[in-house]
């Protein structure tokens, strides 16, 4: 994928779902941990030197599996490349939770298959497609996973 790099570092400068400064080994053998300004905004993590402005990096977090290490520490690792390991360490084992449930609530993959649940049940309750007011209730993206699109039925001949 293709980032354009001033769009990445205004992208680093929004609000962020969750920050802190925890501890960051990068994938390379030898790589130590060092403090690191960790962001999360909409599914990049960001992290920085803890006395800098603009991100040192950034990970795209789509097609990634994170997995708790131990109880302060998770790891992040790319399915293409599950022997590249991000390691993060925190401060509690409550925040290590809570930044492993927050980068997997990230990724559009998991956005995607929570509006399609949501889309369903509104569907299955009200027999309406609460995404046909917005005109894309018929794209692919947001279809059931059986490949057929949800259909509206139309009850006032009821």
């Amino acid at each position: 994928m293709r980032f354009n790099e001033k769009e990445l570092v205004l992208l680093s400068r929004q609000p962020s779902e969750r920050a802190a400064e925890l501890g960051m080994r990068g994938p390379k053998k030898g790589d130590v941990v060092k403090k690191r300004l960790v962001k999360l905004v909409v599914n990049f993590l960001f992290y920085f030197r803890t006395d800098e402005e603009e991100p040192i990096g950034a990970l795209l977090l789509e097609q990634c599996r994170v997995e708790r290490e131990d109880c302060q520490t998770f790891s992040i690792a790319f399915l293409d490349e599950a022997e590249r390991k991000y390691v993060f360490e925190c401060d509690t084992e409550e925040q290590c939770a809570e930044w492993i449930d927050s980068i997997i609530k990230a990724s559009y993959e998991f956005m995607r298959k929570n509006l399609i649940f949501y889309r369903t049940e509104i569907h299955r309750l009200t027999g309406k497609d609460p995404l046909e007011q917005y005109g894309i209730s018929d794209e692919a993206r947001f279809q059931v996973s059986n490949g057929r699109p949800l259909v509206a039925r139309d009850t006032s001949s009821l």
